[in-house]
Parts: structure tokens; C-alpha cells; sequence
């Protein structure tokens, strides 16, 4: 039987592995953009004769206004957020109805088609890419931002399908059955009692399609060709290849593109956590 001390050399020794697997994955996560942060306040010539990890002493902002001006930034940006914000309010909208019936309602087959849509995850998304670039094409929807949603949104729907159906699910059938027992319609349970609880869960989903869907670069670089309808990813591809070795220029587009997805974090970050673990609690 082990002693109290030895216990105590376990969890000190335990302790010390997680402690150093985290500062390491820091580390590795922090270093590429510490020389971002450097790169970005710091004049080309400055970078080529220095290197990336040299601190900006004094800060310069030319690289942001570089950016902006010539690089066509706020351009980019706004296609972004079109295509961001249409995708994922549409990839909820659908996931919530599609979550409810599935969690709530039985009907015929109903097994078999959540596990069909839901199989819509486990499809990487370059096995469909040559088939929706010809069906985009043969509907005149290939350069338009239009085309972008709808391949967001259907591989979105899929997860935001499975997380709501089973939160969804996890609600007692006492609070449906007290609704539908005071005349409420379905239509009113889903508005009124089902969507304030899974609050949540349609929180945490709304960050996590907001960033995927903000970071993508492969639908973009194969749906976009035209340079006024690229997204802020393709943008700081197009800011390089216009400008050849424009480091700090490139790393000032890099800062400003992941900017709305660190300040949505930020703010939301309590109802993330939350809604991340509500799927095994029931309140």
C-alpha cells in the first residue's frame, strides 16, 4: 500500500509533466506570433537586416497604413465579414430547427437522416471540391461571394446539427409536454422555451463557426479569382505576391485579420466555456 508521501511524488511529478506540456505548447503557439507582433511595427529594411524576432524599438505603424491603402485591407474585410456573419447565422438558423427535430420531434425515418446529414462531417472537404467547383460553374456562381456561403454553410450545418440535436435531447420532455399541455405550439416551445435554454450551445457554436469560417483559405482560393470579391486571407496571399518580400506589410494584415475573432473571443468567452460544457450537464 502506498504512503501519503508517495502519493504526494505522484501528484508533484504528475503535475510537473502538465505544467511543462503546457508551457510548451505556449511556447510553440506564442513564438510565431510574437515575430508576427514584431514584424508588424517594424520597417522592411529594418527586418531584412535584423531578422523577425528583433523587439520594434521605436514602433512604427507605416506597415498597418500600407496595408489599408494599397493593400485594399478594409476591401477584404468586408468581404469577410458578408460572407462570416451570412454563413454562420444561416448554419445556426438551420441547426436549430434541424437540432430540434431531431432531439424533440419523432417521425418516420428520422434516425437514418440525422445520421445522414451528420455524416456530412466526416467528409474532408477537398473529396468535394473538383464536384461543387463544376456545379458553382455551371450555375454562373463561381467568383461571387454567394458561392462561399452556401459551401460554409453546408459544411456547417452538420456539427451545429449534431450539438443542438443533442442538447436538445439532454432538455426534460416535461418542460415540452407542460407547453403543449397550456395550448403551445410547436413553433412557440422552439421560440420561447427551447432557444433561451440552449442559449449556450447556439454561443458556442456561433464563435466556432465565426472562426472557421473567417480563417478558411482553401474554398476562397478556389471559388475567388477576382481581387475585389477575395477574403482577408486570400488578401494577405494577394498583399505578398503584389509587393514581393513586404514582411512587415503582410504581418500588419495578419495582425488586423485576426483581430474580430480575438475580440469576439474575448467577449464571449463565458458563454463559450459554458456552452462547452452543458452537453453532460443538465440544468
Amino acid at each position: 500500500m502506498k504512503s501519503l508521501a508517495q502519493y504526494k511524488r505522484e501528484a508533484a511529478a504528475y503535475r510537473a509533466v502538465v505544467y511543462f506540456a503546457v508551457i510548451l505548447f505556449c511556447v510553440i503557439f506564442l513564438v510565431p506570433i510574437y515575430g508576427a507582433l514584431t514584424t508588424a511595427f517594424r520597417l522592411n529594411r529594418e527586418i531584412i537586416r535584423d531578422g523577425f524576432w528583433k523587439p520594434p524599438l521605436p514602433p512604427v505603424l507605416d506597415n498597418f497604413a500600407t496595408a489599408f491603402m494599397q493593400g485594399n485591407i478594409h476591401v477584404f474585410l468586408t468581404n469577410t465579414v458578408i460572407v462570416t456573419v451570412a454563413a454562420t447565422a444561416i448554419s445556426i438558423g438551420l441547426g436549430c430547427l434541424t437540432g430540434y427535430a431531431f432531439g424533440k420531434l419523432r417521425f418516420g425515418f428520422s434516425r437514418s437522416l440525422f445520421i445522414l446529414i451528420v455524416a456530412g462531417m466526416f467528409f474532408p472537404p477537398q473529396t468535394v471540391l473538383i464536384p461543387l467547383f463544376r456545379v458553382f460553374n455551371s450555375l454562373n456562381l463561381l467568383d461571387t461571394l454567394g458561392a462561399l456561403v452556401i459551401v460554409h454553410v453546408g459544411f456547417g450545418l452538420p456539427i451545429c446539427t449534431l450539438i443542438l440535436a443533442s442538447f436538445f435531447r439532454d432538455i426534460p420532455d416535461e418542460l415540452r409536454s407542460s407547453a403543449k399541455m397550456d395550448g403551445c405550439n410547436e413553433r412557440t416551445i422552439l421560440l420561447r422555451i427551447m432557444l433561451p435554454l440552449a442559449r449556450p450551445a447556439i454561443t458556442a457554436l456561433m464563435i466556432l463557426q465565426f472562426t472557421w469560417i473567417w480563417n478558411d483559405f482553401l474554398w476562397p482560393l478556389v471559388l475567388i479569382k477576382t481581387s475585389t470579391k477575395m477574403t482577408i486571407q486570400m488578401g494577405v496571399m494577394q498583399l505578398r505576391g503584389q509587393y514581393g518580400l513586404a514582411w512587415g506589410s503582410q504581418a500588419a494584415a495578419f495582425m488586423i485579420a485576426t483581430i474580430p475573432t480575438l475580440l469576439l473571443f474575448i467577449f464571449m468567452q463565458r458563454h463559450f466555456i459554458r456552452g462547452l460544457s452543458m452537453g453532460a450537464v443538465k440544468e
